[in-house]
């Protein structure tokens, strides 16, 4: 079943439970109140002990047409009440209440979210996608259908999440597509990552979408709908494991250094927007990156798209560069400080 539905049930039920209890209390006191002349603290206490069969004995004595309506509201009143605390009781001990209380208070943490990142689908791609974002500081929300897997997500309160259909606006809408820096949606279906891409690159033209894929026809129709990468987890096991075979010790060095972020030595991608005014339209050369920080450029994006691998001296850096930086932690911070004094 939908979990959106089965929640829908589930307070439909917890409604009905209450509306009926209230017909009745209103019904009892109302009825006491006219026919025996109770005032309304009377009727309403007389009510209360009648429809839960304490046992209490009544307030006044009743007329022949007082005992009439109260066995009436006995019979009336019994199932009412059993389908009241039946109702209440799941409603609180199935958790129901409790997920209510918390789905609500992530809800509002997603409110106020800003340049985020929507992860769509919580399986082992999803996972990998998610520690890789945190680690780098990203502001993750993460949308799933599927009630363990979101109760699994429940339990780690630094996680945002929303249980809901990814290819549904207001879903979308929930997880503030419109603010959103990025998409990733990775899901095992490929039909499922196309709808969500199409309905995704509807709601936000700008955002940056990464879908994963399964078939290898599916790519181009991932990047028709509106996909800015496809990634194909199989294509890439295959080739890191005939890397493996070929070239073991490019493998494990790529892996260790650059992938992984140790204490030692990593790379970080630097944007060179507010770049100072002194070094705009310099060369690396001039700049003398390596002997002042320690750092490496490795690599640089332009801003026409062009990659530029280990880029000479001679190379001059704009302010709409992206610069690929290899240094320890102490080495980076030392270059962005010069660059954006």
């Amino acid at each position: 079943m939908n979990p959106g539905r089965l929640r829908k049930e589930n307070f439909t039920s917890f409604y009905i439970a209450i509306g009926l209890l209230m017909l009745t209390v209103i019904t009892g006191t109302s009825g006491y109140m006219l026919i025996e002349d109770f005032s309304f603290t009377e009727a309403f206490f007389m009510t209360i002990i009648t429809i839960s069969t304490v046992g209490f004995r009544e307030v006044k004595p009743l007329s022949e047409f007082g005992q009439f309506f109260t066995a009436f509201l006995i019979v009336f009143s019994f199932g009412i009440f059993a389908y009241a605390v039946t109702t209440l009781t799941r409603y609180i001990v199935d958790g129901v209440l409790r997920n209510y209380l918390k789905d609500n208070k992530v809800k509002t943490r997603i409110g106020k979210l800003n340049n985020h990142v929507i992860v769509v689908g919580y399986g082992r791609n999803g996972k990998q996608a998610i520690e890789e974002l945190r680690r780098h500081k990203f502001p993750v929300v993460i949308i799933d259908n599927n009630d363990a897997i979101v109760e699994t997500i429940r339990e780690d309160a630094s996680l945002l999440y929303i249980q809901g259909d990814a290819t549904m606006d207001e879903t979308l809408m929930d997880a503030r597509i419109d603010k959103a820096k990025a998409l990733i949606t990775a899901l095992p279906n490929d039909a499922d990552n196309l709808f969500v891409v199409l309905t995704a690159r509807s709601m936000n033209s700008d955002i940056t979408i990464i879908s994963r894929a399964s078939n290898f026809k599916t790519d181009k129709k991932l990047r028709n709908a509106g996909a800015t990468n496809v990634i194909m987890p199989d294509k890439i096991g295959g080739q890191r494991m005939a890397k493996l075979v070929a070239q073991p010790d490019i493998v494990d060095f790529l892996e260790y250094v650059m992938l992984r972020e140790s204490d030692e030595m990593y790379i970080e991608e630097i944007s060179c927007k507010d770049l100072a005014s002194e070094f705009t339209e310099k060369t690396i050369g001039e700049w003398s990156i390596r002997s002042t920080t320690g750092a490496n450029i490795i690599g640089l994006k332009t801003a026409d798209n062009k990659y530029i691998v280990n880029p000479t001296a001679d190379v001059k850096i704009s302010e709409n560069d992206q610069l690929f930086v290899l240094g320890n932690p102490e080495q980076i911070k030392k270059l962005k400080k010069v660059m954006f004094s």
